[in-house]
């Protein structure tokens, strides 16, 4: 059929075609034979157009899949997997670490007995100073003995997130004997309270205060050197009341206590016919004291009740109230002015009542009577009922620093703990040190100054031991000079050079105290921080001051155990909320 048509059109254009001048129709047949072949090679296949068109498009695919590989993906994306490597390989390294903590931990070195003949060298305490002084000492140059009444060291900045349950009280806690026992040469250690020094005899008279007693629970151990850092007790300034009605803040003990009376406010509270009155006086908790610990409380109670508490008890939500009394113009005194004012706008925010200015008076077991000065320095009075009462101010001398004070005439004028001098040196005595909050050094009482301190004396006790072992060799050597044969020179170049090393040992400088900056968290997720930064401070607050804030104090921690706890409990808290068990 398609080639009658096509045999038809060819007749056709060779009729037009004879009907033409000869020369046109030779042009013509040239031009008819050029355009049929061509329209023969165009027509005869549509198909090898659409097969070009493939081919076209396979090779510029082809030129184009270079530009997406992988090797271009990977040098495009190069920082982020340089990023992903380091971060599984600092993930790698941390597990390696904690692993190795936990099981260096787990498996101390065997330990040596002390030469009995070396000096005895007694600390009095397990606190900041105490431990501090223990971690760093060589053991092997003294024979150590510590006592103290609680056989553990308390990280004491975490204190305040004991009484609520953010963290539980042992993960805070490190066992002393884990710290002894750690120690190069052995330690021997007395759970006992010391309760008298003599001086003259050079001993210290203890006595086993708990609840299981043996045969043997009052003896005297001597010593050649003595540290005492035995801390100072709660003060209460003589007000009548503080002593019987008031929970007080410095030992895991009153973390517990508060614990409980919390519970015990809230749950009382909801007590069948329970009058409106007495609902607001038992949710109404007073903390006296605006320096941190005060501070860090409140905003850990304040947490507390509108974390929790207001979920399991919701009837009391709107009764609870918590008010901070400070006796100076302003709360957290050694923070800088911008961050006193934050402080007290969060407060402000969290509903905490702030009394600055104003004095408590007296305490009965239900009310607080406290005397505030007015701007314009007029005095009223103000009876606050309360249900729980906090007291988180103020430091007394504990009794043995007291009567130890009383034997050395120096001490005679001394009130506030043990004088001491530039090395720590108890004024008076010449092998007695004191360190932490029992000795006046010219610093605030705080956990920093006393671990610096006993830092300090760790150096110049291993330095002493060194000097006195250099001083032997070159009495030796001395004293055998020429009277014996053998190289005279040589044992007086051997001489000299001891010397030499003597006088580098010997040139101690005075203590010195570096201040690192002030912390303290002030509630709702947030934190203020005072940090030293290079010729200068640094002042913040905030969220992220209070992430800040928890790095610091788990970086303070004394072992890994105790911030792998502390880690464990914040997550659990978070996760779960707290505890709100009586116990």
């Amino acid at each position: 059929m398609a080639t009658t048509t096509t045999a038809t059109a060819m007749r056709s254009i060779g009729l037009n075609l004879a009907r033409m001048n000869p020369p046109s129709q030779a042009i013509m047949r040239r031009s008819f034979v050029t355009s049929s072949r061509s329209f023969v090679t165009r027509a005869r296949p549509s198909i090898n157009k659409h097969d070009s068109l493939q081919k076209s498009f396979r090779r510029a695919y082809a030129d184009a899949k270079p530009a997406l590989g992988p090797a271009k993906r990977a040098k495009r994306f190069r920082y982020f997997t340089y990023l992903w490597r380091l971060t599984y390989l600092s993930a790698i390294g941390g597990a390696a670490y904690l692993a190795y903590g936990v099981w260096d931990l787990r498996h101390p070195d065997d330990q040596f007995e002390p030469d009995p003949n070396k000096k005895n060298l007694v600390i009095l305490g397990t606190g900041w100073g105490a431990v501090s002084l223990l971690k760093k000492l060589d053991t092997e140059n003294y024979n150590v003995i510590v006592i103290s009444p609680r056989n553990y060291f308390l990280f004491t900045p975490l204190l305040p997130s004991c009484t609520t349950g953010t963290v539980e009280h042992r993960s805070i806690m490190e066992p002393i004997r884990s710290i002894t026992r750690h120690k190069q040469a052995a330690v021997k250690f007395y759970e006992a309270e010391a309760t008298k020094i003599d001086p003259e005899r050079k001993t210290v008279l203890i006595d086993d205060n708990s609840d299981v007693k043996g045969a043997s629970n009052k003896t005297e151990v001597s010593y050649d050197m003595l540290v005492v850092s035995v801390g100072a007790e709660n003060a209460t300034f003589g007000i009548p009341g503080v002593k019987e009605h008031s929970c007080f803040l410095k030992e895991i003990g009153d973390a517990q206590q508060i614990r409980k009376k919390i519970m015990d406010c809230v749950e009382t509270a909801t007590f069948k016919d329970q009058s409106p009155e007495e609902v607001e006086r038992l949710l109404h908790m007073v903390v006296v004291g605006g320096g941190p610990t005060g501070v860090e409380f409140a905003g850990e109670l304040q947490d507390f009740f509108d974390q929790d508490i207001k979920k399991w008890v919701p009837e009391i939500s709107d009764k609870f109230k918590v008010t901070l009394i400070e006796a100076l113009p302003n709360v957290l005194p050694m923070f800088s002015k911008q961050l006193i004012d934050y402080t007290e706008s969060t407060f402000k925010e969290e509903k905490i009542t702030i009394k600055t200015k104003t004095a408590v008076k007296k305490v009965t077991d239900k009310t607080v009577e406290a005397e505030a000065t007015g701007p314009d320095g007029k005095k009223t009075t103000e009876v606050m009922p309360y249900g729980l009462l906090v007291w988180a101010t103020g430091n007394a001398v504990r009794p043995v620093v007291k009567d130890l004070m009383s034997q050395i005439p120096a001490q005679k004028d001394s009130r506030r703990g043990l004088a001491v001098n530039e090395y720590l040196v108890v004024q008076g005595t010449k092998d007695i040190w004191a360190t932490g909050d029992c000795a006046v050094a010219g610093y605030a009482p705080t956990a920093q100054v006393a671990s610096q301190e006993g830092a300090f004396l760790a150096r110049l006790f291993n330095t002493m031991a060194k000097s006195e072992a250099i001083e032997n060799q070159i009495h030796e050597l001395s004293s055998s000079l020429n009277l014996k044969p053998g190289d005279s020179a040589s044992v007086s170049k051997e001489i000299e050079a001891h010397e030499k090393q003597l006088r580098r040992i010997k040139d101690i400088k005075p203590f010195h105290y570096t201040h690192q900056g002030s912390l303290a968290y002030i509630g709702s997720e947030r934190a203020v921080a005072d940090v030293s930064w290079l010729n200068g401070n640094f002042a913040t607050g905030g969220g992220l001051t209070y992430l800040f804030w928890r790095s610091a104090y788990l970086s303070m921690c004394f072992s890994t155990r105790n911030r792998v706890l502390v880690v464990l409990d914040w997550l659990k808290s978070k996760a779960f909320g707290r505890d709100v068990s009586r116990e």
